[in-house]
């Protein structure tokens, strides 16, 4: 089977970031294991002094993740499945992180105030910004959607033609069904890549790649229990 061929980001980034985050690196002599939790950063391609992962490395580093899970993989929903399995851990992680940061002493229990959640407080500390959207499907109640029009995981990855159906941010779907079983939401979480419509979205292209002519969208699909359990709330 042909492998999956990734542009990493190296040549696309300025030379001004890169010399920015080696001399941030040259400036801060704590090991990075002995920072604090409490400390924030971590987020991959941020602009804050505080940032410690570059995009260039997320890029080279997700590269590799995919193409290791891709030689193991009998097919693309197979690799999709390795890919998500490997974000759900960290969406566990980010969950307890996350809440740790912001000290907060009590837990989402509605189901649209935990989305939000998800959409801002930890598309932020992941990736530096909310996504762009959450949507609820008209057709079915159990059904919601995040809309994200420059996903990292797949904004520097050219899928080959063979493996046209892969979605590259399967890995972003794991991490939020981690945060969510994590906090008592079970759902099933996928990600879909959808063309973008006439004038849906303009951004001025700072990544000397082409224009992305598609979105992703990661569909959550809540378990029945927790349906029942939000509209039992409402009583």
């Amino acid at each position: 089977a042909a492998r999956c061929r990734y542009l990493v980001a190296v040549s696309t980034l300025t030379k001004e970031e890169n010399i920015s985050s080696m001399s941030r690196s040259a400036q801060s002599n704590t090991n990075l294991l002995d920072r604090p939790l409490g400390r924030s950063g971590g987020r991959v391609g941020g602009s804050s002094d505080a940032t410690s992962v570059s995009l260039s490395a997320f890029a080279y580093v997700y590269s590799e993740l995919v193409q290791y899970h891709q030689g193991r993989a009998a097919s693309v929903s197979e690799l999709e499945r390795r890919l998500e399995s490997a974000g759900y851990g960290v969406g566990l992680k980010v969950l307890e992180l996350v809440a740790y940061r912001s000290k907060e002493t009590k837990r989402e229990t509605r189901l649209m105030s935990m989305l939000q959640f998800v959409s801002s407080s930890i598309w932020k500390s992941l990736f530096g910004k909310a996504a762009d959207s959450l949507e609820r499907s008209i057709d079915h109640a159990d059904e919601f959607m995040i809309v994200d029009y420059e996903p990292i995981t797949s904004t520097f990855v050219s899928v080959p033609q063979d493996l046209g159906q892969l979605s590259a941010d399967a890995y972003v779907s794991g991490i939020i069904a981690g945060v969510l079983d994590g906090a008592g939401f079970s759902a099933r979480v996928t990600a879909h890549s959808v063309d973008l419509e006439d004038g849906e979205y303009s951004k001025p292209n700072t990544t000397g790649m082409p224009p992305r002519k598609d979105k992703a969208v990661f569909l959550v699909k809540f378990s029945p229990e927790v349906l029942s359990r939000d509209a039992a709330l409402d009583r």
